[in-house]
């Protein structure tokens, strides 16, 4: 504190005096302009300073003492101030040991303005700075006065929800056009398709699941087989080493090239937009509960006769080609059990889209060929493996057992998007506990399954296994009564999808507002509107920001993020507290009045069918915000306008520290832009 007084002291004393000899005139000179393009407009400022001077930067670094430039407008209800940009500042520690930044010679500041006015009308504002020359002398702050002519155009805030869809549309094709590099990087940032924490959890479950298949009676034996075979083929160990080599490269590459397959055809955002669509869930819940009751052993799913026969004979050619086609004959006769996962893999991978079905396919196939491959070229290590039994059988239930829980996500996708309310929290939690309960009888060995060895005694790993399943079904019956189970958000429908959404015997009142007719009950017991219209108005009344929350009824990551970030000490009560909430689902399938059905552009060239309120969100997210991924969180303020602290979202706030942060920052926004008015 003192040295930061010292340092005010000392130019203030100097600039007295040195302000008489040298104008602020004769050092910086400033041209302003307005470039606008529909309702985008930016204040540009070209900046000159002379040789030997500098103005500080408008991002200053942490602590710093000196005075930003800036590019300031007055308040004005035609338009509204957005983000300030300015090149890259030269970085440096003064002579104290702070670290400073500021700009020399020419230079241009720009501020981004939203145009919102029926009329032409001038937009003013000063240009604020301090200049510094090489010496550490500055003069004292200055400021450059500037009125500039927009013209009109009316933006999406002043129109009514029909309307406010067209000028979202031309909205975004100005944007598109006057920065349309900006709008592209945002575009890929956000997309989860792109994801690398998705990818990586696609490519660590397929990983594990190639494992759990090289565990199964179709694939297991098959080791020994595989190891004598290339012992027999291989003249040297070297050659033995290079055969083996290229069996685990191709067993990848044929199950890669399935992935690709699946990608080329389908597209990559194809699978990721048929995730909320409710035959494609349904379709894949039959085909689950199809897997899920060969694996229990009622039948197999068997390739036909043919290929194998074709496959088969092609191996016998010997070199690269016979290696190639001898890993085919492995795919396709372990098919009936690793067919399951495989397909298993592909509906989930579906869900994140993109290029997962190839990594998926990759992460599977390369923990199922690196153990062919090491013990076919280390054949000694033969001896440590377990010899094949009843047990291979038992993994294989116990997969069955997974794939039928599994199977239930996806009929409950399609029950919420449709809110059908046939499949609610309690009914599947209890259709979850049943199968673990039997899962868990099994495991002990107090039930046999067709294909099972008769059980003497229970192993340790069986015993281990039927205990955590045990654990498992009892951590889940207190989310009958409305327990949040934290440990599989996500899958379950949501807590306010119930019977029961405030718990049984609650006694809770939401946000408070519950009086309110528009308003539902949410996320954590939280009132929230599913009308933005009537959320800012609302919003406007109780004078709080509007937390908008683009979310789905299929979304797993909402579900995560409300389940695990939401109900957080800190953060409920700031949701619950000090905002009113809309919940705009992007997937929502109620069909829109007919006069409302349109056509419109959310990119150039590129149209969207609006007939449902599920489009007309996805719609204003697309064009707004240009986003079109779930989670994606903003804030209003006082006219409903966007606040200027970014979005939020599961990727980058999926905790409760960060999303804590971005509330408060949120809220002391919202109270500055209302004392400014």
């Amino acid at each position: 504190m003192k040295k930061y007084l010292s340092i005010t002291l000392f130019f203030l004393l100097q600039n007295i005096l040195f302000a008489q000899i040298i104008n602020h005139e004769d050092v910086v000179k400033v041209k302003f302009s307005l470039e606008q393009k529909d309702s985008v407009a930016f204040v540009v400022a070209k900046i000159n300073i002379i040789p030997n001077w500098h103005i500080n930067s408008f991002k200053l670094p942490k602590d710093s003492y000196a005075i930003a430039s800036e590019i300031k407008i007055n308040p004005n209800k035609n338009c509204q101030a957005k983000e300030i940009t300015e090149p890259k500042p030269i970085q440096f520690t003064d002579e104290l040991g702070d670290k400073q930044s500021h700009h020399k010679g020419s230079l241009v500041m720009k501020r981004k303005i939203l145009i919102n006015s029926a009329s032409d009308f001038k937009v003013a504002g000063v240009f604020s700075f301090q200049v510094c020359d090489e010496a550490g002398k500055c003069l004292l702050p200055h400021e450059y006065n500037f009125s500039l002519n927009a013209k009109a155009f009316a933006s999406l805030t002043e129109k009514n929800s029909s309307d406010s869809l067209e000028s979202a549309a031309q909205d975004a094709t100005s944007e598109a056009n006057t920065d349309k590099a900006k709008t592209d990087v945002k575009t890929s940032i956000n997309t989860p398709a792109e994801s690398k924490k998705s990818l990586w959890l696609i490519f660590l479950i397929s990983f594990a699941s190639g494992f759990a298949a090289l565990l199964t009676p179709c694939v297991f034996p098959m080791i020994p087989m595989t190891v004598s075979f290339f012992t027999k083929q291989s003249q040297t160990k070297a050659a033995g080493i290079r055969n083996a080599v290229l069996y685990g490269v191709s067993i990848i590459v044929i199950y890669v090239i399935l992935g690709t397959i699946v990608t080329t055809i389908f597209g990559p955002s194809a699978l990721n937009a048929l995730s909320t669509n409710v035959w494609f869930n349904l379709i894949f819940f039959l085909l689950l509960i199809v897997f899920a009751i060969s694996f229990l052993g009622a039948f197999e799913i068997m390739l036909p006769s043919s290929w194998l026969n074709k496959a088969d004979k092609a191996s016998e050619k010997g070199g690269l080609i016979g290696i190639f086609f001898m890993a085919l004959v492995l795919a396709l006769v372990s098919f009936s059990c690793t067919g399951p996962i495989v397909g298993t893999l592909l509906v989930e991978s579906a869900t994140i889209g993109g290029v997962a079905p190839f990594i998926g396919m990759f992460g599977f196939s390369l923990a199922l060929a690196l153990p062919f491959a090491l013990f076919a070229a280390f054949p000694g290590w033969m001896n440590s493996l377990p010899k094949s039994g009843g047990w291979l059988n038992v993994v294989k239930v116990t997969l069955g057992f997974l794939e039928l829980a599994l199977a239930f996500k996806f009929l409950s996708n399609a029950d919420l998007v449709v809110q059908a309310h046939l499949l609610e929290r309690e009914l599947f939690l209890a259709i979850w506990i049943g199968i673990f309960t039997v899962l868990t009888v099994y495991l002990f060995g107090f039930i046999r399954l067709p294909h099972d060895s008769p059980i003497e005694k229970l192993s340790v790993g069986r015993t281990m296994i039927g205990t955590l399943s045990l654990i498992f079904v009892i951590y889940l019956i207190p989310g009958m009564w409305g327990a949040p189970l934290k440990l599989i958000s996500g899958f379950p429908p949501p807590i306010s999808y119930s019977e029961s959404p405030r718990g049984i015997g609650s006694s809770q009142n939401g946000n408070g507002h519950s009086s309110n007719k528009d308003m539902h009950l949410g996320p954590q017991n939280i009132m929230v509107f599913h009308d933005l219209d009537k959320a800012e108005a609302y919003a406007k009344e109780v004078k709080k920001p509007l937390f908008v929350d683009f979310t789905g009824h299929a979304c797993v990551n909402c579900r995560k993020m409300e389940e695990k970030v939401w109900g957080e000490p800190g953060v409920l009560e700031l949701l619950r507290d000090e905002m009113v909430i809309v919940s705009l689902y992007v997937d929502e399938k109620t069909p829109l009045p007919a006069s409302e059905h349109k056509e419109l552009e959310y990119a150039p060239g590129k149209t969207m069918k609006i007939t449902q309120i599920g489009h007309k969100w996805s719609y204003l997210q697309t064009t707004r915000y240009k986003s079109n991924t779930q989670p994606y969180y903003r804030m209003l303020g006082p006219q409903g306008e966007d606040l200027d602290i970014g979005s939020a979202d599961y990727e980058h706030h999926g905790n409760a520290e960060d999303f804590k942060a971005w509330l408060e920052k949120g809220l002391q926004e919202y109270k500055n832009a209302k004392s400014k008015k």
